[in-house]
């Protein structure tokens, strides 16, 4: 059974493609209904995460949003992010 990592938490997702699709493709829509008092925008980016897996697409633009929030954590707050475990990149990776 596959596994995504959302805010700290594994959370096991469905075996089957088809269904993984389906799943991903329900969050996001409920996602964008978030206002309603049942479904959350939490949702959304869930949604999203699970369509990642399947998707090369959504998998790009996740990774791209990922590094690029990364980057903006580490110069905003760069001491909580040594905290948080984060390291930082340097410029040319082969230069010692």
């Amino acid at each position: 059974m596959k596994t995504v990592n959302f805010l700290g938490k594994r959370i096991p997702v469905p075996g089957n493609v088809l269904l993984r699709m389906v799943l991903g493709l329900v969050m996001v829509v409920g996602g964008l209904f978030g206002f309603l008092p049942v479904v959350g925008y939490w949702m959304l980016p869930l949604g999203l995460l699970i369509l990642s897996i399947d998707f090369p697409i959504v998998r790009r633009w996740r990774r791209s949003m990922t590094v690029k929030f990364g980057d903006w954590f580490k110069q905003r707050w760069p001491n909580a992010a040594r905290r948080l475990g984060m390291t930082f990149r340097r410029g040319n990776r082969g230069a010692t």
